[in-house]
């Protein structure tokens, strides 16, 4: 399933869009004019990472400065200690689509979801 996110060319070098999933998935164009997309919501609290600032491959967190890895979505930085999950971004024809991952469903690795997602995926198993 791919989720069509915004047209490149709404999506400034060096800005952010945040889509609406479950859970939220942030949108980035680097200065470098790539596009990656990881969960939206900081490990640590849930502040919105569509929100922080970008510098290179780094988001940092609006709420206390963790910095993540937009690539591999690894902390580089303090207080989040785990990493938010990527999703495969393809852009064609001018369209920016995001493939979410699919990674919660496999047992081997379960990332960390913010608190409302989690509460969500536990009550729909019940």
């Amino acid at each position: 399933m791919k989720i069509p996110a915004c047209r490149l060319a709404d999506l400034p070098r060096g800005e952010a869009c945040r889509l609406d999933f479950d859970p939220p998935i942030a949108v980035f164009h680097t200065e470098d004019g790539e596009v990656y997309a990881i969960d939206d919501t900081c490990t640590h609290q849930d502040a919105s990472l569509s929100d922080g600032w970008l510098e290179g491959c780094e988001v940092e967190c609006p709420l206390h400065a963790s910095k993540f890895d937009l690539r591999t979505g690894g902390v580089d930085c303090p207080p989040a200690k785990r990493p938010v999950r990527t999703h495969r971004v393809l852009v064609e024809d001018g369209m920016v689509y995001v493939v979410p991952s699919d990674a919660a469903q496999n047992q081997s690795h379960q990332p960390h979801l913010p608190p409302r997602a989690a509460a969500r995926r536990v009550e729909g198993r019940a």
